[in-house]
C-alpha cells in the first residue's frame, strides 16, 4: 500500500505531471476555466491586450496608453453589457492576459464602474502576476500558451490591441490569422495608436510583396483615443444593447 502504484491516480502528482499525461493536463486547463466562466454566465468578452511594461507613471506616451486603456475599460463595460443582467448573463466583459501595464489599466477601468474583469494569466519567469483589478473568481493561471490563447479567443467578440512587444504581437497575429482564414467571422479588431503600429509593422509592404491581400488590411482599424476605439468596434459590427442579446443561445452555454 506504500507503493506509488497503489496511490489513486487522481491524487498521484508525479503521475499527473509526467510526460505521458500532458494531454490530460491540457484538457484540465480547458475545463477548469470553461466551467468557471459558465458558472459566472459570461457570454462574450472584449479582449484587451498590450504591453505589461506600460506604466501609469512612465514616459509620456506610456502614460497616455495607460490612461486610454483604463478609459476604454470603463466605456466598454458601461456600454457593452458587462453591467447588464438579462437572465443573469453578462456580455462583452473585459478579458486580458491578466498582467500589469495596459492589461491592468483596462481591468481597472472595468472594475471602477462595477463590472467584472477576466485575467488569463500564464506562468512565466518574469512580468507575469495577476494585476490587482481582475475579478478574483475570474482570474486564471495557465501553463500552456495554446490553451490560454484558446480561452482568449473562444468568447471574444472584439479585440483591442494597445502598443506592446512580442507577446502582444503574438496575440494580434493569432486573431488576425483566425479572421483571415475565416475560422472566426465578424470579430472587430482595433489597433490603438496608429503611429506606433505603422512604425513597427509595415502592413502596406506585406501587400506590396504579395504575402497578404489588400483586402486583409480591412480586417482591422486604428484608433488614437478610447472613444474612437469603441466607435470603431461598433462600426465594424460589434453588437451592443439588449435588443441583440439572445438569451436562449446564452442558456445553451
Amino acid at each position: 500500500m506504500a507503493s506509488p502504484s497503489f496511490q489513486l491516480a487522481a491524487l498521484d502528482q508525479d503521475f499527473l505531471l509526467s510526460d505521458s499525461m500532458r494531454g490530460v493536463r491540457f484538457m484540465l486547463e480547458y475545463y477548469k476555466a470553461e466551467n468557471l466562466l459558465r458558472q459566472a454566465k459570461i457570454v462574450s468578452t472584449i479582449v484587451v491586450f498590450g504591453s505589461a511594461r506600460t506604466r501609469e507613471d512612465g514616459p509620456p506616451e506610456q502614460v497616455r496608453w495607460y490612461a486610454e486603456a483604463r478609459k476604454f475599460g470603463r466605456i466598454a463595460s458601461q456600454r457593452g453589457g458587462a453591467l447588464t443582467r438579462e437572465g443573469g448573463f453578462r456580455r462583452h466583459v473585459i478579458a486580458t492576459g491578466g498582467g500589469p501595464g495596459a492589461m491592468e489599466a483596462a481591468c481597472r477601468g472595468a472594475r471602477e464602474v462595477g463590472a467584472p474583469a477576466i485575467g488569463f494569466n500564464i506562468t512565466l519567469p518574469y512580468e507575469q502576476e495577476p494585476n490587482a483589478y481582475t475579478t478574483p473568481e475570474l482570474t486564471f493561471n495557465f501553463h500552456y500558451f495554446a490553451m490560454r490563447k484558446m480561452h482568449l479567443a473562444m468568447r471574444a467578440k472584439a479585440l483591442v490591441i494597445f502598443p506592446g512587444g512580442f507577446g502582444t504581437l503574438d496575440e494580434l497575429f493569432e486573431i488576425l490569422t483566425l479572421r483571415q482564414t475565416r475560422k472566426v467571422t465578424d470579430l472587430p479588431i482595433v489597433l490603438f495608436d496608429e503611429g506606433y503600429w505603422r512604425e513597427i509593422v509595415n502592413f502596406d509592404a506585406m501587400v506590396k510583396h504579395d504575402v497578404i491581400n489588400g483586402a486583409d488590411l480591412t480586417l482591422f482599424r486604428f484608433a488614437d483615443t478610447a472613444e474612437a476605439a469603441w466607435e470603431a468596434l461598433v462600426e465594424q459590427g460589434l453588437e451592443v444593447g439588449l435588443e441583440d442579446f439572445d438569451v436562449d443561445i446564452a442558456r445553451d452555454m
